[in-house]
C-alpha cells in the first residue's frame, strides 16, 4: 500500500458498527474511502450500519476478507478477544491496516493481528458519541490520540486529517494515563453535574439546567484558558466554615455524594496550595474541616 502522506483510497470494513464505528466509518467514507462491509451484534448496530453506512450486516469473516482497512470499534473489554479470535480463526490479515479506536489500548492489544501480518494503528477520537445524527459533525476539528509503528505514523496521521481531525501522538506506555485523564474529565463531569441537578431538584429548583448552564460554561472557559488559576469558590477562598456546611448538608441529603465532595475538595485545596492561590494556614483549616470523622 502507499505509505506516503496521503493513503490510497481504501476499502474499509467495520467490525462493530455501533455509535463509534458507524460515525468513524461515515467519516472515512466522507473522505473518499469505500465502506465495503460492516458487522454488528445488536439490532441498533445493524440499523446504524444500514442508516449511516448504507450496508446490510455481514459476518466478521466477510468484513475482513473484503477490506484493506479493518476498523475495530467494539467496547474495550471485548477488543482483546476479538483480535485474538481473528488471528486464531485464520483470517487473512496480511498487509491490511487493522485500526482500533479504544483510548485505553495502544498497539500491544493488536499483537496477535500484527503477528499474522496486519499493520496496526490506534486512532482514538476524543469525543463522546451518543448515537444521535450530530455525532458525525462533532468529529470536525477534534483531537485523535494516535499510536502507531514509526513506519506507519504518517499513514495514521493522514487518516485522521482526512477525517477532519487533529492527530496527537500518544506513546504506547502512556495510553492508560492518557485515557484516565480524558475519562476523569468527561465522564466524572457528567456524574457531578447530574448529582448537582438532582440536589437542586430536591430543594424545588424546577429547571436546574438553566441555573447551572451559565455557571458551568464560565467555569469550563476559565479552566481551559487559565488552568488552576481560573479556580473560584469557597475552597480557594479558604472558607472552611462554608465547606464544612456543605459536607454536613450532603451527609443529610445525599450521603453517597459526601465522600466524593470531600475527596474533590481536598484535591482542590492541594492544587490551590501548590499554585500559591491558597495560604498554608487557610489550607490547614480547610483540611481540618474535611478531615477526621466527617460523619459525626
Amino acid at each position: 500500500m502507499d505509505t506516503g502522506d496521503r493513503p490510497a483510497r481504501l476499502a474499509v470494513g467495520v467490525l462493530g458498527a455501533g455509535r463509534v464505528g458507524s460515525v468513524v466509518g461515515a467519516a472515512l467514507a466522507r473522505a473518499g474511502h469505500r465502506i465495503v462491509a460492516a458487522s454488528g451484534v445488536s439490532d441498533a448496530s445493524r440499523q446504524r450500519a444500514a442508516d449511516r453506512l448504507g450496508l446490510a450486516p455481514s459476518s466478521p469473516e466477510d468484513v475482513v476478507a473484503k477490506a484493506d482497512l479493518v476498523l475495530l470499534t467494539v467496547p474495550d473489554d471485548v477488543l482483546p478477544d476479538l483480535v485474538t479470535g481473528l488471528a486464531e480463526t485464520g483470517a487473512d490479515l496480511r498487509g491490511k491496516l487493522v485500526v482500533h479506536t479504544s483510548g485505553a489500548y495502544g498497539l500491544a492489544v493488536l499483537n496477535p493481528a500484527t503477528r499474522a501480518g496486519a499493520l496496526p494503528l490506534a486512532l482514538h477520537p476524543v469525543m463522546t458519541f451518543t448515537g444521535r445524527d450530530d455525532d458525525l459533525a462533532r468529529l470536525t476539528g477534534i483531537s485523535f490520540g494516535v499510536t502507531a509503528p514509526d513506519q506507519l505514523r504518517m499513514v495514521a496521521e493522514a487518516l485522521v486529517i482526512e477525517m477532519e481531525g487533529e492527530p496527537v501522538w500518544i506513546e504506547e506506555k502512556d495510553r492508560a494515563l492518557y485515557h484516565a485523564a480524558l475519562a476523569g474529565a468527561a465522564n466524572h463531569m457528567v456524574t457531578l453535574i447530574a448529582e448537582s441537578s438532582d440536589l437542586l431538584e430536591k430543594i424545588g429548583v424546577q429547571e436546574p439546567g438553566r441555573m447551572l448552564g451559565p455557571l458551568l460554561g464560565a467555569a469550563l472557559d476559565n479552566v481551559l484558558r487559565l488552568g488552576i488559576a481560573g479556580l473560584t469558590g469557597p475552597v480557594v477562598r479558604g472558607d472552611a466554615g462554608t465547606v464544612r456546611k456543605h459536607v454536613d448538608a450532603l451527609i443529610l441529603a445525599a450521603p453517597e455524594a459526601a465522600d466524593a465532595y470531600v475527596a474533590l475538595a481536598r484535591l482542590t485545596a492541594d492544587r490551590a496550595l501548590a499554585a500559591g492561590l491558597l495560604k498554608p494556614e487557610a489550607a490547614e483549616r480547610l483540611l481540618d474541616a474535611l478531615g477526621g470523622n466527617i460523619w459525626t
